[in-house]
């Protein structure tokens, strides 16, 4: 079996190197956006430094077709039927029951699912993931891939400018406000039918608490609006953290193997490069899609990162996709083990409801058997989704963690699948 101590032992040595990469991207290559020349040339970047520097004898380049605006363009779809619902609900209340559900549905299924319901609404681009497997030596009896994105989110000016806990309160009040007058038209709706009509114009005369309850809904109007304003499509962040970290785990781990001379005889590496994340898991379902019946012959593991950057919140994520998917428990149980062997710090967690989702759901769903690890606050941060996002934002110390432990597990699973 092959020794890892010593490619343990240089974790620094290794996190700096994720680092060196990272800022090389970010200012050297243009920016990221889902389904950008610049996820693509990303992508390439990546792909030669598998090859020539970690020993990757396969590196692919797949493209996929996707609509990455209707990841927040939903957002526009809600908020006019929201409006059209607030302005039926004085006139027929029951048509703006139709419309808010409408919206409700579509908020569900795009956001709370990823189901792509309104994408075709928004132009068509191109994405792009790379894969790269180092051969095993023997007979393959064991696959372990290493994931992250290589794509960057549009800026979220709310959270850069006054933090998470205003970003957050855009969702929570807009959210509130059309279950409110969801509520509302359908009460409206009741006392309406009690006077057997379907159509009136609401008023004090007509009925003085529906009336005012329906007055109240102007309230949340502005956060209806304010919704629209959310991020800022002219500008894309770098990305470092959120996820390039997750990018260059699994470079890492092929570099300081290739470094150190180590050949595993019955186990391939591979890392995968999954495109558009931010775009609502595009790339990594385009994987799946295109690769479900190729690695089924042996245990294969996918182990997906998704911001490396503070230690104390180090996590293997059992469940994904606003906490709607189960992930693989042997792996995040194998993870959480090696950390402990480690003395590293590790939790199991969730990412929760409204957390959104890792590219570990669109694997787990297509098929294969991942977990999602991450190192990030779910109280958002500063550096999420912004411009402090970048290069000079990273911590090496995490990263040297992750990687360690990354490399623990890795062992480990050889042990035990290879024999």
């Amino acid at each position: 079996m092959a020794d890892f101590k010593k490619v343990i032992d240089e974790k620094s040595k290794y996190a700096h190197f994720m680092a060196e990469g990272i800022t090389h991207i970010c200012k050297n290559l243009p920016k990221r956006d889902p389904g950008s020349e610049g996820e693509k040339l990303a992508c390439e970047y990546m792909g030669d430094v598998l090859k020539n520097e970690c020993g990757c004898e396969y590196t692919k380049l797949e493209s996929f077709k996707e609509n990455p605006g209707s990841f927040f363009g939903w957002i526009y779809v809600c908020v006019a039927l929201s409006m059209v619902g607030f302005i039926l609900n004085f006139f027929m209340p029951a048509l703006s029951i139709v419309v808010m559900t409408i919206g409700l549905i579509i908020l569900f299924l795009q956001f709370g699912l990823y189901k792509k319901i309104v994408d075709k609404l928004f132009p068509e681009k191109t994405g792009h993931n790379m894969t790269g497997i180092k051969k095993c030596t023997g007979e393959v009896k064991a696959r372990i891939f290493f994931n992250g994105h290589p794509d960057a989110c549009w800026l979220w000016p709310i959270n850069e400018k006054y933090g998470g806990i205003a970003h957050c309160s855009q969702y929570a009040f807009g959210g509130v406000g059309m279950i409110y007058l969801f509520v509302v038209s359908i009460i409206n709706t009741i006392v309406c039918a009690s006077f057997g009509r379907v159509f009136w114009i609401l008023t004090p005369s007509t009925s003085t608490l529906c009336f005012w309850i329906s007055i109240l809904a102007t309230f949340f109007v502005p956060w209806f609006i304010a919704l629209c304003f959310m991020w800022n499509e002219k500008i894309i962040v770098d990305g470092a953290n959120d996820n390039l970290t997750g990018c260059y785990m699994g470079i890492a781990i092929l570099k300081a193997m290739k470094d150190q001379g180590i050949e595993l005889e019955h186990t391939e590496v591979g890392v995968i490069l999954s495109g558009s994340e931010e775009a609502g898991l595009r790339g990594s379902m385009a994987w799946a899609e295109a690769h479900k019946d190729e690695f089924n012959d042996v245990p294969t593991w996918i182990i997906s990162y998704d911001t490396i950057r503070e230690s104390k919140f180090l996590a293997a994520n059992y469940r994904d996709l606003n906490a709607t998917v189960p992930l693989d428990k042997e792996i995040g149980d194998a993870f959480v083990e090696a950390a402990k062997e480690l003395d590293i710090q590790c939790s199991k967690g969730i990412i929760p409801p409204f957390g959104g989702a890792t590219d570990a759901a669109a694997f787990q769903k297509g098929g294969f058997r991942a977990i999602s690890i991450g190192a990030m606050n779910y109280n958002l941060q500063k550096y999420y989704h912004t411009r402090f996002d970048s290069y000079d934002n990273l911590d090496e110390n995490c990263l040297a963690d992750c990687y360690a432990v990354s490399v623990k597990t890795l062992e480990n699973f050889d042990k035990k699948y290879s024999k």
